[in-house]
């Protein structure tokens, strides 16, 4: 099981030094991979009366494939986006700025996509809220051809691409795909499309219950599940027996990869975030 982080983007601000200093720590600690969260514009709640999101105008977020182009030559960790919200976003741009982030990291990138939940931040990109889960299916499928394919042409319901192709294809062929999502509709589309997926539960019952519909899912559709990855989150705490009692259940649980979450847990700086994974990596050792 690889065990990873998840960049705190509402925390870290807009220092790039910062950014700089966290990505290398990470990498000497030990730590194998960098998951990043995505929204590229935030509701204003004077606006939007009632907004009850968890991030607003004022939370910060880096765009995700800008900030592993960045980190590529930082450090050689793998980079995994959990999740990039595909549906608004332009599919053939996706796919370019992806395979650009696998050639810069020879081949350690995760595209993790997922369909948000964010009206307003679809509205300001020009894309349809409504039709979301039927789009990212043909995404997923133009993503893969477009990884794969010198030159294509694809013809579904929501793109067209005429004699067209990427130049340089990355290094996967194709980039594996993995899903988030936490309904029966996304366990389906998951076992049936993804690579792997990140659940959004800890262990228990309630995960052993999204497995067994994914498991379905793909042996319906004639996949292996066995072959799907998954990536669990643990949220950082100060108790390292915790925090060791946490990823072995992960691991029990069959997880491939695991990603320490400092967010939200009350640290105020770039030092303190930093001060927390130097005591998991001690943990989990």
């Amino acid at each position: 099981m690889q065990i990873g982080v998840v960049f705190p983007q509402t925390e870290i601000g807009g220092d790039v030094g910062a950014v700089r200093a966290y990505g290398q720590r990470v990498e000497e600690l030990g730590f194998r991979h960098i998951i990043t969260y995505d929204h590229v514009v935030g509701a204003d709640p004077a606006v939007h009366k009632g907004w009850d999101g968890p991030y607003d105008v004022r939370s910060t977020f880096h765009e995700p494939m800008v900030l592993f182009g960045y980190l590529a030559a930082l450090t050689s960790l793998e980079l995994v986006t959990s999740i990039i919200i595909l549906p608004q976003r332009q599919t053939a741009l996706v796919a370019k700025q992806a395979a650009e982030i696998d050639l810069l990291t020879s081949g350690k990138f995760r595209l993790g996509v997922g369909l948000g939940w964010n009206a307003v931040e679809y509205e300001a990109l020009g894309e349809d809220f409504g039709n979301r889960g039927k789009r990212m299916e043909e995404q997923v499928e133009l993503l893969r051809r477009l990884w794969t394919e010198e030159s294509l042409t694809f013809e579904g319901d929501y793109h067209r691409v005429t004699g067209a192709g990427l130049a340089p294809l990355p290094v996967q062929q194709p980039i594996p795909l993995w899903f988030g999502g936490q309904s029966p509709r996304a366990y389906e589309r998951i076992g049936r499309l993804a690579d792997g997926w990140f659940p959004q539960m800890e262990p228990g019952q309630e995960l052993e219950e999204a497995k067994a519909m994914v498991g379905r899912a793909a042996t319906e559709a004639g996949r292996d599940p066995s072959r799907l990855g998954m990536e669990g989150r643990i949220r950082w705490t100060s108790d390292q027996q915790a925090l060791a009692n946490a990823a072995r259940r992960w691991e029990e649980s069959g997880a491939t990869h695991v990603s320490i979450n400092t967010m939200n847990v009350g640290l105020e700086t770039l030092d303190d975030h930093l001060n927390a994974l130097a005591s998991a990596a001690e943990a989990l050792r």
